[in-house]
Order: structure tokens, then C-alpha cells, then sequence
């Protein structure tokens, strides 16, 4: 009979409560057992107990079904903080002068990382990046606020499938670092 164990986790490893968004960690036949070759990928990957960390952030609802919100590597540490790309990019693309949103991290040498975004304004609009910010300080909390905001008229890079190339981006923020 195979089964499969399903678990969200904080950022230490930590078991999180019903509704609470972690990262999406499973175990069972249907999971590897290392990677070839790879022992340190292996060990980055699988703990000890055999439970395969995903790498995708989720809430588990009363019922446990699974719902996947974000990508762990598309988040911002912040001074302790974990903040999800995808929620402040929700809060910009709830402004109708944005057609495209992308958030990235832009370094910082006591905070480790803050907030930055990139959006492209809608053909047509103008927005500027204190109105974008005032517009997440309604939405969001206060740490969540980009600390740049990037507005551009020309579309953001995508990859083929069509996904934003966060890479280019964070390189094009990293101007930003403090």
C-alpha cells in the first residue's frame, strides 16, 4: 500500500498551525530517496526522517486540503520577517494603474533584505512610486511597503512560459542595495 505524510513548516523547521501559510514538506513511497551523487543537495532537500521539503509555501484548510500560495525562494527575509512576493505583488496589481507586477529583494547589510518591486504602468496611466507605496501602506503592513518601487512603461522580462525572470530583476534592483 503506498501512502503519503503531508506537513507545513516555518522557517526552523517547526510544524504550522491550521490556516497558516509554510513551506510544503511530504514524505512517503512516492518520494526519493537522494539525489544522485548529490549528498549535500540530498541533505539540503530531505531531513533525517525522510520528509522532502518542497520548496512551495501553502495554508492547509479544517478540511486539509492543500492550498500552494508562493514559492519559499520567492520570498523576502526582512530583518526576521518573512514576507511573501506574492502577497505584496497582490496589493500592487489592486492599483489600477498596474498592468504588471514583480517583487524582489534588494539587499541590505543590517536587514539582510528589503522589499523592492518593479511594475509596469498601464497604457494610458501615470502613477508615481509614493502613490504606489501609500496605496500597499493601505493594504499591507508597514514592513511589507516596498522600500523602491520601480514604475516602467515597457513590459517586465518573462521567460517562455510566460513567468516574470525574477533573476533579471533582482539584478536590476541590487542598484538599490543599502
Amino acid at each position: 500500500m503506498l501512502y503519503q505524510e503531508v506537513k507545513l513548516i516555518d522557517a526552523e523547521g517547526n510544524a504550522v498551525a491550521t490556516g497558516e501559510r509554510g513551506e510544503v514538506c511530504c514524505r512517503g513511497a512516492h518520494v526519493m530517496k537522494g539525489y544522485w551523487n548529490r549528498p549535500d543537495a540530498t541533505a539540503e532537500a530531505l531531513d533525517g526522517d525522510g520528509w522532502f521539503r518542497t520548496g512551495d509555501i501553502a495554508t492547509i484548510d479544517d478540511d486539509g486540503y492543500v492550498f500552494i500560495v508562493d514559492r519559499a525562494k520567492d520570498m523576502v527575509l526582512r530583518g526576521g520577517e518573512n514576507i511573501y512576493c506574492v502577497e505584496v505583488e497582490d496589493a500592487l496589481y489592486a492599483h489600477p494603474a498596474v498592468m504588471d507586477a514583480a517583487v524582489v529583494a534588494i539587499p541590505h547589510k543590517v536587514l539582510g533584505e528589503e522589499v523592492g518591486a518593479i511594475v509596469q504602468v498601464a497604457p494610458g496611466k501615470q502613477v508615481t512610486e509614493e502613490e504606489l507605496k501609500a496605496h500597499v501602506g493601505k493594504l499591507l503592513a508597514g514592513f511589507k511597503v516596498p522600500v523602491k518601487i520601480e514604475p516602467r512603461h515597457e513590459p517586465l522580462p518573462r521567460n517562455p512560459n510566460g513567468k516574470n525572470l525574477k533573476t533579471v530583476l533582482r539584478e536590476d534592483m541590487k542598484k538599490y542595495t543599502k
